[in-house]
């Protein structure tokens, strides 16, 4: 019944015409308001996945690092528990230090010694990632170098041409000093392959034998810098159980807990956005405000006869906080359908383009969530009752005289 009342309110002619311009006014910012917060979250959450897809081909599923330091003595027992672990599909040995590469150029890089079964965690060996070369780390005694786009550029590498020999420097820790003539070990390494995940990877680090690594670092046969795991169930499972195998000495970390800072970097970022663009749904708010005041005026005698009928100030209150709510409605509805078919639009045929050719892709990405739509309809119902709760107010304390 008081959607009825609202319904008739809202299409019946008014004595002024600017009472109607005010109302679809407030509708119309209402759509604008909502449909740019879910084609504004559908672009984000487009870019969140996206990212965390590259971060995903890179990282595993699960490392294990240790606690304190920067190395760990792994014994046959603790590795039997990794082994034994429900959900463990493949393990990898990493060995991780700081070094100097000299090709034409000097570059700090972070070198990872891998085995063979490191391709197996993730998706860098894939001709997507492997612009240049191959994926190949070579042996210890002939030991080779995958580096990434970044530093291939910083050294001054040439991977296919082979123009330039490398030397890899990696800390001497038997020496006393770092600045001491043996405080660096030194070594020829080929370059053989260029990765390209991101720009945070390709900048940073180099790939070599595990073995070589160690050899250069002097780590001892079961000392490694972490354990890295690929994992056909839960991560978040397969970690409580790791690290209650392994005991406070490791640190057991899943992918996202590898990237804490970037994934709460991201949340921040779509919480701030979806805060700024619900300033515009307030300002839509005021126009409603507006709308329903001057209603509130034009339908003094509907009120007053309402009343007379035994209408109470609840009813009279509900009428016009429906009015508002089916402001909420049309706006809110039309701005969803519309976004949604915006965003269908760019998901089916990429209409939109990002500027530049640097990026990984050449269009924006979209996304469409359930949670982001229940949101944003939250959001409009929320402020539309808040607009409307002081005209329906005035309108139910307020006494009309049919005589008036």
């Amino acid at each position: 019944m008081n959607l009825l009342f609202a319904w008739r309110y809202f299409r019946s002619n008014k004595s002024t015409n600017a009472i109607n311009i005010i109302a679809w006014i407030s509708v119309l910012a209402i759509g604008v308001g909502s449909a740019a917060l879910i084609i504004v979250l559908s672009v984000f959450n487009g870019f969140e996945d996206l990212v965390k897809g590259l971060y995903a081909d890179f990282y595993s599923d699960i490392r294990i690092v240790p606690a304190r330091g920067k190395t760990f003595h792994i014994t046959p027992s603790e590795l039997q528990n990794i082994k034994a672990t429900n959900g463990v599909a493949v393990f990898s040995f990493v060995a991780e230090e700081k070094a100097v590469l000299n090709g034409a150029f000097q570059t700090i890089v972070s070198i990872k010694g891998v085995d063979e079964k490191y391709t197996s965690l993730n998706n860098i060996n894939t001709p997507k990632h492997i612009p240049r070369g191959k994926f190949e780390v070579g042996t210890i005694d002939a030991p080779k170098l995958v580096v990434g786009a970044g530093i291939e550029n910083a050294a001054g590498l040439s991977v296919e041409k082979g123009l330039y020999p490398a030397t890899i420097y990696l800390p001497n820790r038997q020496a006393s000093r770092l600045s001491s003539d043996d405080g660096l070990n030194a070594f020829s390494v080929t370059p053989v392959g260029t990765f390209a995940v991101q720009q945070d990877f390709d900048n940073k680090y180099v790939f070599s034998n595990l073995a070589f690594v160690k050899y250069m670092l002097g780590m001892t046969e079961n000392e490694y810098s972490a354990v890295e795991l690929k994992v056909n169930t839960d991560p978040n499972k397969v970690k409580k159980q790791l690290q209650a195998a392994l005991g406070n000495n490791f640190l057991v970390e899943t992918r996202y807990e590898q990237n804490k800072s970037l994934y709460a970097v991201m949340q921040v970022e779509k919480w701030v956005i979806y805060g700024i663009l619900s300033l515009i749904l307030i300002v839509a708010a005021f126009n409603m405000i507006g709308a329903l005041t001057m209603l509130v005026l034009e339908k003094q005698t509907d009120i007053a006869v309402l009343k007379a009928m035994g209408a109470d100030e609840q009813k009279i209150q509900r009428i016009f906080l429906s009015e508002g709510l089916l402001l909420a409605l049309l706006g809110g509805g039309g701005g969803i359908i519309l976004a949604t078919l915006i965003c269908w639009i760019q998901v089916r045929f990429h209409l939109i383009k990002l500027g530049g050719d640097t990026f990984i892709i050449d269009y924006y990405p979209v996304k469409l969530l359930a949670g982001d739509f229940l949101l944003v309809s939250a959001t409009v119902a929320f402020i539309a009752i808040l607009a409307a709760w002081i005209p329906s107010r005035k309108a139910s304390l307020q006494s009309f005289s049919l005589k008036s």
